[in-house]
């Protein structure tokens, strides 16, 4: 998936949506962001409340938390950066500046369902299926935990409220791991 999209408009918010939800992501602002730190925070989220997108408060206390960023965020965003420039100076005089990091073509907030236009065929060229791109981040947690990182840094990176969620929504055993995790436990019985 992110080779196939690298040349898509969205190419950095398909890398950050390994974590990220799509509200944190079309909230993000640039002030947020510290791309020499390497680091994110995530303050606030674009939702469509009473029919009008409106930036809000994180869907949980925990949802509010700070991100560093691995290399290839880094560099998705800097590379997103320069993108945005080139657009934004195409289109000067009819910007609307708010400081997003994910602006529609004009500066103003986009529209939540507009990367989900280009992720259906950034998905099939992939060969994702059916995947949701909300999925990217159960896949986020599957591969962190796959990785041996502890399920509380992962619950903390993901910003669930409950370990219990990252664990029972998010974490999804293939059937490699189930066969390896068996195999032990057949190995330890003889």
């Amino acid at each position: 998936m992110l080779r196939v999209s690298r040349e898509d408009r969205f190419h950095s918010l398909y890398v950050l949506c390994l974590g990220l939800r799509r509200g944190e992501l079309l909230g993000l602002r640039w002030e947020d962001v510290d791309l020499d730190s390497g680091t994110l925070e995530v303050v606030q989220t674009l939702q469509r409340v009473g029919g009008e997108l409106r930036f809000v408060r994180p869907k949980t206390e925990n949802s509010e938390r700070t991100i560093p960023l691995p290399e290839i965020c880094v560099d998705a965003l800097t590379e997103h950066r320069r993108r945005r420039f080139v657009e934004r100076s195409d289109v000067w005089p009819d910007w609307d500046d708010h400081g997003l990091v994910f602006p529609s073509r004009r500066g103003t907030p986009m529209e939540p369902d507009n990367p989900h236009r280009s992720w259906g065929a950034v998905r099939q060229a992939a060969g994702l299926g059916e995947i949701r791109l909300h999925d990217m981040r159960h896949t986020c947690v599957s591969l962190l935990l796959d990785l041996g990182v502890p399920p509380h840094i992962v619950r903390e990176i993901i910003g669930h409220s409950d370990i219990e969620v990252t664990m029972t929504i998010c974490a999804h055993a293939s059937l490699d791991e189930k066969r390896k995790a068996l195999r032990r436990l057949g190995d330890s019985l003889q």
